[in-house]
């Protein structure tokens, strides 16, 4: 990019934390007349800084997403974190990367941000090394909520409980889950609950196991929706499917892009006596989430 006011972080959910920074981004690129954009990562810098694998909130796809539609975000600038990235002296990614590659003019970070070989960047230091370039920079004190740092991990834990409220409210938008409809076994087509399949990118968090509310977007349609998240031990699954089951929707999704939001949890998943009473309670749990 020629030049920008560029947000940087890894932006992993989109919460509400990431929105007062994004949202910063974009009134001063408004009041400069630049292009608002973000840096991220491909990859979750910690796999490699400390081998650690982290389950991801989105796929940077998602990620994108989000940005743009909830904070107007016009780019969104994706850099490969890599050992070379990793090796990178502070100083250098300000001047190279941030200033040269990317032309940042504005810069806006959290009061969490690190960056450089070994982390050693830090808000105080990307402002000063800044302002040798005759770049601004602004850095956003953290979002609280209930007492506690609006935060992925936090958001993370929230989701693995099965605590989607609560997640949703930090996040401050309906958690994602995208994917291709695939072909199943068509078992719920046979109860007259027909579903669709998804399988969950590489890397992406899954959520407690069970049933949840949902919004299903495809096609520029929205239509409520039960979601099974699991392995459908009344029939004997094995892999982790997502299984929505689209309200008031007749219709063929195959090899459809398709967009589940998250509203709240429902009830654990478990394995009912015969196929008949998991009908009964799937259709129950429908009516839940038409009455929400």
């Amino acid at each position: 990019m020629d030049k920008c006011v560029l947000a940087l972080g890894f932006f992993d959910g989109v919460h509400l934390g990431h929105g007062a920074l994004l949202r910063r981004t974009r009134e001063l690129a408004d009041a400069l007349r630049l292009p608002a954009a973000a840096l991220t990562f491909d990859t979750h810098p910690a796999e490699l800084v400390s081998g650690q694998r982290v389950a991801l909130l989105n796929t940077p796809q998602e990620r994108e997403t989000l940005m743009r539609e909830l904070y107007g975000i016009d780019e969104v600038l994706t850099l490969h974190f890599d050992r070379e990235t990793m090796a990178q002296p502070w100083d250098s990614f300000v001047r190279d990367t941030v200033c040269g590659r990317f032309g940042a003019v504005h810069v806006v970070c959290g009061e969490d941000f690190r960056f450089g070989a070994g982390g050693r960047g830090t808000p105080a230091l990307l402002q000063e090394e800044c302002a040798r370039f005759g770049v601004g920079c602004d850095c956003i004190a953290q979002v609280c909520m209930d007492g506690a740092a609006v935060s992925s991990t936090r958001i993370r834990a929230l989701l693995e409980n099965g605590e989607t409220a609560a997640a949703v409210r930090l996040l401050g938008h309906p958690h994602l889950l995208t994917g291709t409809v695939t072909t199943g076994k068509k078992i719920g087509r046979t109860l007259g609950i027909p579903t669709a399949n998804l399988v969950l990118p590489d890397g992406v968090l899954v959520p407690k196991f069970g049933v949840y509310a949902a919004n299903a977007v495809f096609d520029g349609q929205t239509r409520r929706a039960v979601v099974n998240i699991g392995t459908r031990p009344t029939v004997n699954g094995k892999n982790v499917t997502v299984e929505p089951w689209i309200l008031d929707f007749d219709g063929d999704l195959y090899g459809h892009r398709l967009r589940l939001e998250l509203l709240d949890f429902i009830r654990p998943e478990r394995k009912f006596s015969s196929l008949d009473a998991l009908k009964a309670e799937i259709l129950r749990n429908a009516e839940q989430v038409r009455n929400m």
